[in-house]
């Protein structure tokens, strides 16, 4: 049995500044997925990153047996900021997808190989109600162009595993996913 988009496995890198949702972001997807019977792996970065330095993650999504969490040239790299653009740009699997947060990168690819989508995240969250949003505008984009699951499990694991204290951006987060998935079945 094939994941959503038909492979077995698909490789996710999220990355940008700290404070900008990356880690939840990734392990949302983690438990979304999981709560789907994949099986799965979320490496978090705790390096020197701190609110405003760069933070990434690599979450796995598989039918089979995860041999390695780890993710050299990842099928989808999502990034939030420049640096995190410079860093994983590059590293993107031939016929993989780069969603950029085209509100804070003004840089584009200019690679032929992969799928690119230029997302303006941070102004789509700003007008549903706070920028914090954007990461979740990045994710229902992610999940609409190289569908790893359906987007509905990424609903089904805000409803279940956000936590009490940020229970209150619930409805946000909801529209967030919502509207990153309008953007691209708009350019469809």
């Amino acid at each position: 049995m094939n994941n959503h988009n038909g492979n077995d496995r698909t490789e996710f890198v999220f990355s940008g500044f700290g404070g900008q949702g990356v880690m939840f972001v990734g392990q949302l997807l983690a438990y979304a997925a999981m709560d789907a019977g994949f099986n799965v792996t979320w490496i978090p970065s705790y390096g020197p990153e701190m609110r405003g330095g760069t933070a990434h993650c690599t979450t796995i999504v598989s039918r089979k047996p995860i041999g390695s969490p780890m993710s050299p040239r990842p099928h989808v790299a999502v990034v939030l900021n420049l640096p995190s653009f410079t860093r994983y740009e590059p590293l993107v699997r031939e016929e993989g997808l780069l969603v950029v947060n085209s509100a804070l990168v003004s840089l584009t690819s200019h690679r032929q190989d992969i799928q690119t989508l230029d997302i303006p995240a941070t102004t789509i969250a700003e007008n549903l109600g706070s920028v914090r949003a954007a990461n979740m505008v990045l994710l229902g984009a992610a999940l609409t162009a190289k569908p790893a699951l359906p987007l509905a499990a990424a609903h089904s694991a805000l409803e279940a595993h956000l936590p009490p204290q940020h229970r209150s951006l619930l409805a946000l987060n909801h529209a967030a996913l919502d509207a990153g998935a309008a953007v691209v079945l708009e350019r469809l």
